[in-house]
């Protein structure tokens, strides 16, 4: 196994010549659906027709960008693949172009005429919230007069600035021990079982930072500009709403959740400065420390091989249903994952659906840590969503950013618990730190890149921040979300550069889906706990229903109310328990040395 993905499920290579079918194909379409929405035909064959057309679209729209977008995320300088992805976003202009068209073709229509359309089609009937949410659309669509210009723009613009931020960060390179090794390695080190290289390599990666600070800068700047820009061309109030409106969400779930999150961070606190302790620090954790492993000071943190975290998650995960357990296998077995660090290739992970195929394809940096095991089980919980929502419409495979997460947090939680049950005693100190780690960086951490989000937009309103400015509001994010559990002496000043969630055109806030995900897939998990097998039916139902409705009545659908906090606190309150746990456990070795 060399750890690579396979791509040919795409094309055979940049030169086969079904790109350039797909992309004639493409074009056909896109005149075929102006002229079903120029035409005065009647209401349910012109939807249906423009539904077949849409369809066929975005599967070969999706198939073109997934191959050029995954082929640059495993090889940064790919020229290729560059310039088929530099294409594919001068396509995307008439795409967006005939999106809007549409929506303001369902926003002429009156509400009654609108409605006993879809209810006369059980085609119509089976896409009927996308209908919904296209007409509501209308009111957000820019001025067709500037539409085509703003779009334009845009591609040079934050698109370009986009495109180059994960350049810099896949090209960088960091000097280490007189070496030059890939940004990614150097931030895989943070979990290394040594503490002077977890050190080291904190002070390189800072270091290395300064290289690249002023273009990660402009690109920040351009991407938040340019986001300003288009809320007002969309009649937004702010970009928040813009995203929230984008997840099929509301500003009082959001609130509530934020309100619990709040609450429990003295939790949070407590559990960080006693991890300092166990680790000899007495000011709180270092943020190089975050990730450290933690063992009884006798036996080593457990590391994995890539066939004993296979063989952990199809065992594990097997125990939920064995059918999860068959796909997880079949993902291993057939090269759908891209596992390993490597020089140009993109830090963190992701999975990302393959639907002509439908498959998935995922990237992860593997370097053998229990987070490692957890982050690759949280990746093909993404892909275990996607194939619940096999056979469905394209258009209702699109779940919100929150309810994204739920499969993959899911997933998480099912490994954690399961490894937990059979760890010895003098293990269960470090698999606690491992659950903590990951809960402390999806709520603490989240919070602390919503903040500085927000800070960073709001100061973009007047004018373009500076290095020194975006470093000054990251600490000060850290600061009010992490508080004295770090150490203030060493926070991290870079972690606007160092995350790729910032720099997506279009796509703003994209952090709080994370803390949903959490909270929600934890709450998730706890119906499967009352309900036992019997769950994993409604559970694959809940997962393809994700792109079918608003967020809050897709909870409500398995007994959740996302408005209230008390839910948000029940999931806390699980994670603070665990807290309590780790510190009992903690003191229990601290006295014992």
């Amino acid at each position: 196994m060399d750890g690579r993905w396979d791509l040919s499920v795409f094309y055979r290579g940049f030169d086969d010549p079904q790109i350039e079918a797909d992309f004639a194909r493409i074009s056909d379409l896109c005149v075929q659906i102006r002229e079903t929405l120029d035409s005065k035909g009647e209401p349910v064959t012109l939807l249906e027709k423009t539904a077949d057309q849409e369809e066929e679209l975005n599967r070969l729209f999706g198939k073109l960008t997934g191959f050029a977008g995954l082929t640059q995320a495993a090889e940064a300088g790919h020229k290729e693949a560059m310039q088929l992805y530099d294409r594919c976003m001068q396509e995307s202009v008439e795409l967006d172009m005939l999106s809007s068209a549409f929506s303001r073709y369902l926003g002429a229509m009156d509400a009654k005429t609108f409605e006993d359309t879809i209810a006369a089609s059980p085609k119509l009937q089976s896409i009927a919230f996308h209908l919904r949410r296209e007409r509501e659309a209308a009111e957000h669509t820019p001025a067709p007069e500037i539409e085509e210009w703003l779009l334009n723009m845009s591609l040079s613009g934050a698109g370009t600035f986009s495109q180059l931020r994960d350049q810099l960060d896949a090209t960088l390179m960091v000097d280490y021990r007189g070496k030059q090794l890939p940004l990614s390695e150097i931030r895989g080190m943070a979990e290394d079982p040594d503490p002077a290289v977890r050190k080291e390599a904190y002070e390189a990666e800072l270091a290395a930072y300064k290289k690249i600070e002023l273009p990660m800068a402009a690109c920040l700047n351009g991407i938040k500009g340019e986001g300003l820009t288009m809320v007002r061309a969309e009649h937004f109030d702010s970009i928040l709403d813009q995203s929230l409106y984008g997840s099929n969400m509301d500003r009082e779930t959001l609130d509530a959740m934020w309100t619990a999150c709040r609450e429990f961070f003295p939790d949070f606190r407590r559990y960080l400065r006693k991890k300092g302790e166990l680790l000899g620090y007495k000011n709180g954790l270092p943020f190089f420390e975050l990730f450290a492993p933690i063992s009884d000071g006798k036996t080593p943190a457990k590391t994995y091989t890539i066939e004993e975290a296979r063989a952990t998650l199809i065992r594990e995960l097997s125990k939920f249903t064995p059918e999860m357990g068959k796909f997880i296998d079949n993902a291993f077995e057939n090269d759908w994952i891209d596992l390993y660090p490597r020089e140009g290739k993109s830090g963190g992970a992701f999975c990302s659906g393959v639907e002509h195929a439908e498959q998935s394809r995922v990237l992860t940096n593997f370097t053998g840590s229990l987070s490692d095991v957890s982050t690759l089980a949280h990746e093909l919980g993404h892909a275990w969503h996607n194939r619940c929502m096999a056979g469905l419409p394209l258009v209702m495979r699109n779940e919100p950013m929150p309810l994204a997460e739920t499969a993959s947090i899911f997933n998480e939680t099912l490994l954690a618990h399961a490894l937990r049950e059979d760890v010895p005693h003098d293990q269960l100190l470090g698999l606690l730190d491992a659950d903590l780690q990951n809960s402390t960086q999806v709520v603490v951490d989240i919070y602390s890149r919503f903040l500085f989000e927000s800070a960073v937009i709001e100061g973009r309103k007047s004018h373009n921040l500076s290095v020194d400015e975006l470093k000054e509001l990251m600490l000060d994010a850290q600061e009010q979300s992490y508080g004295d559990g770090l150490d203030p002496e060493y926070r991290h000043p870079y972690m606007w550069a160092c995350k790729s969630h910032y720099y997506i055109p279009g796509l703003g806030f994209y952090n709080y889906p994370y803390a949903f995900g959490q909270l929600f897939g934890m709450g998730v998990y706890a119906r499967y706990q009352e309900k036992g097998p019997a769950f994993v039916e409604d559970y694959n139902k809940l997962l393809r229903s994700c792109g079918s409705d608003m967020v809050a009545d897709v909870a409500a659908s398995v007994g959740i109310d996302v408005h209230s906090a008390d839910f948000w606190r029940s999931s806390l309150r699980t994670i603070a328990k665990d807290i309590e746990l780790f510190i009992q456990l903690a003191d229990e070795q601290i006295k014992g040395e």
